[in-house]
Parts: structure tokens; sequence; C-alpha cells
């Protein structure tokens, strides 16, 4: 299981980012409307800076910064006790001292805090009392099996509808960073139709596609 205190079961930062941008993606596909998307990602947040944010619309929030020294991931889930910020990030990297005590972060919050680099790998500060900083429910979406997506997805997008299900395989694809191409499109979602308002946000996502 995923959290702070398994930090280990993380992928590298590389691995990481690419798997953001992947989520990205499939939520692009999977919600033509920007404001019913969990994931996106930002390759140009700030000058050699990209990030990735999971929001859920209802207080709970997930940022991942990447820079060349590595990455920091903030999460903040709604009904939990806010721990000593200090605490959580005692050790933390000055290159992402900014980002963990700047905005966006300190008006969201912060429940848990974990940083990589390639020196140290994966790390976290000091942990609260409890141990239950629920850090596991966000950074499960992290563990690279495309079926925690393909059953989220299929919850959350196609639950109530009449949109065929998710393909899993489609998911695989785009989780192995393949081109989105118009079938593997139509087989993540087969009503899609807005097919310029993809092409532009795979563009700022930085996800390669041939819609030829």
């Amino acid at each position: 299981m995923l959290s702070t205190q398994n930090p280990a079961a993380l992928p590298d930062a590389a691995t990481l980012r690419r798997l953001c941008q992947s989520l990205a993606a499939l939520d692009a596909v999977n919600s033509p409307e920007p404001e019913y998307r969990y994931y996106t990602f930002n390759p140009h947040w700030d000058q050699g800076e990209a990030l990735f944010e999971m929001s859920d619309g209802e207080g709970d929030q997930m940022l991942v910064l990447f820079r060349e020294e590595g990455c920091c991931i903030n999460g903040y889930l709604d009904g939990f006790d806010q721990p000593d910020k200090t605490q959580v990030t005692r050790g933390l990297p000055e290159a992402f001292d900014e980002f963990m005590f700047g905005e966006p972060v300190n008006s969201i919050g912060t429940t848990f805090c974990l940083w990589y680099t390639p020196a140290h790998g994966w790390q976290t500060g000091v942990l609260p009392a409890d141990e239950d900083d629920g850090s596991d429910e966000l950074l499960s979406i992290f563990d690279g099996d495309p079926a925690t997506y393909t059953d989220w997805a299929n919850e959350y997008f196609i639950d109530e509808t009449d949109r065929d299900p998710i393909a899993e395989e489609a998911v695989a694809a785009v989780y192995a960073h393949q081109p989105l191409t118009k079938a593997l499109v139509s087989a993540l979602n087969s009503e899609l139709e807005e097919w310029a308002q993809l092409e532009a946000d795979l563009q700022e996502i930085g996800y390669p596609y041939d819609f030829s």
C-alpha cells in the first residue's frame, strides 16, 4: 500500500512524471469539461517546474511539483487534522521550500508531504503520532496498475450513463505513453466529439497523439 508509511513503494520522479501526464491525458479524454476532471498536468507551471494536481472538488487535493532536483508531493484531505507543517517537512530540500511554504499550498493546507531526490529516494518528515494521515487514499493512484484508474473512472465517469465502459487495455496503453489515436480515444470514451478541444488539452499536457 502506498502511503507515507511506505514511501519506497512510490515510483521514481521520472516514472511518476510520465504517469501524471498519462492520468491527465486520460481525464482529458474522459471529461471534455475541465471542471469535472480529477487530474491535470501543467509541464510549464513555472520556469523549470511542472505541476500535477488532483482535486476531487470536495476539498481533497494533491499537488506534485517536478523540478530537476526531483519532486515533492503535498497532500490535503478534508476532515483530517493538519499536523505541524515544520515537522512533516523536516529535512525537506531547499529546492522545494517555496512550493511547500508558498502558494497555492499554503492556502490549500497540508496533511502529508513526501519528496524524492535521486540521491536519497523518497523521504518524509516526522509523521503524526497516530500514523494515520490518509495518504494512502490519495497516493493509491500512483501504484502503476491500469486497473486502479479503470475501476475508478468507470464508476466516476460511466456510472448512470449510457457510455461504453472504459477498456483497461486502452488505459494500459496510455500508461505506457503510447500516442493517443482516434481508435485509442474511442476505446476510452466512445462518445467523444470535441477533438479540437482534446488536441489542445494534449498539447498543454505534453502527451503524444496522432489524430491523422
